[in-house]
């Protein structure tokens, strides 16, 4: 655990309720639990399902269940190993061919697919950003900051697209024409589009019906605007699964929808703690691929 994550830990400790706390996390029922998990799952099977569009489209055929397999194994290492991104290094290394290069294609799928997911995420945050001050009935004063953001994500969006307009040499048509067949091509856009709709929908459900079991009292405006800039905070790589920025973030924002930053707090750690647990199968699958690459004694 590095140490910019230890010391967010200490800092939310220090400045949090822990008996406020404790009352938070003893509301949460089974439905909730059971409701979340659930949604755990419509996660990690659409990303497969993704994933494996994705390789198809690099060449690289991945049979239905094998990805979903791997996909919860990559899910599971990505939230209790440093990092955030271990499970999906792991993941690409475990489709590798015994050719030459064979990690190539299976790391670009990796790469592309987790690529997917964070644009319809960041998307997802402009809009939220962008309709801030509408939804919570506030005047442009109280958010220009919040406007000034948005612009700057928005120039450094065309700035990216002109660059890429005038990316040459062989390198850049190659990585081209891959994100052409990826992301664009016969349609591959509607299916990403509709995947990573499915996808988000799920992760904010589950972040949002933590939040409600935990006592906070949210609107469906929480939807757009603090839970999508919670979920962007876990993809700062200081630790493991996003663990610290993902409670600091939370604390930060849900006041600003006037609820209590300790609510924000019992709703990121009952997310982090199903998140986790909906992805316990890849433990099974961990030990069954063990268990069959061990040598055989007469």
């Amino acid at each position: 655990m590095s140490v910019i994550t230890v010391a967010v830990l200490v800092t939310i400790i220090l400045r949090t309720d822990l008996t406020a706390l404790n009352q938070s996390l003893s509301r949460i029922s089974w439905v909730a639990v059971v409701s979340c998990l659930a949604l755990v799952q419509v996660q990690i099977v659409f990303s497969a399902l993704r994933w494996r569009f994705t390789s198809r489209r690099l060449g690289q055929n991945i049979p239905p269940l094998k990805a979903i397999r791997e996909y919860y194994v990559a899910s599971l290492l990505n939230q209790t190993l440093p990092g955030g991104m271990s499970g999906d290094a792991v993941r690409a290394w475990r489709m590798r061919s015994d050719e030459p290069g064979g990690w190539k294609q299976p790391a670009k799928a990796v790469l592309f697919e987790r690529l997917s997911g964070q644009i319809a995420l960041f998307i997802l945050a402009l809009i939220g950003l962008a309709v801030w001050p509408i939804v919570t009935n506030a005047n442009f004063g109280q958010h220009k900051r919040h406007y000034l953001v948005f612009a700057g994500a928005l120039i450094s969006v065309a700035i990216i697209i002109l660059l890429w307009k005038k990316w040459r040499g062989a390198a850049g048509s190659a990585l081209r024409t891959s994100v052409l067949d990826v992301f664009v091509r016969r349609k591959a856009w509607l299916f990403h589009a509709v995947t990573s709709v499915v996808i988000l929908s799920a992760y904010i459900g589950v972040f949002f019906i933590a939040a409600k079991a935990t006592g906070s009292d949210l609107s469906w405006v929480a939807c757009v605007t603090i839970i999508p800039f919670c979920l962007v905070a876990m993809l700062i790589p200081t630790g493991f699964g996003g663990w610290g920025t993902r409670e600091a973030a939370a604390m930060a924002l849900w006041p600003m929808l006037g609820a209590a930053s300790v609510d924000g707090l019992a709703a990121s750690i009952t997310y982090g703690w199903l998140s986790l647990a909906g992805a316990a199968p890849g433990v099974v699958f961990l030990t069954i691929a063990a268990f069959e690459k061990r040598p055989c004694h007469a």
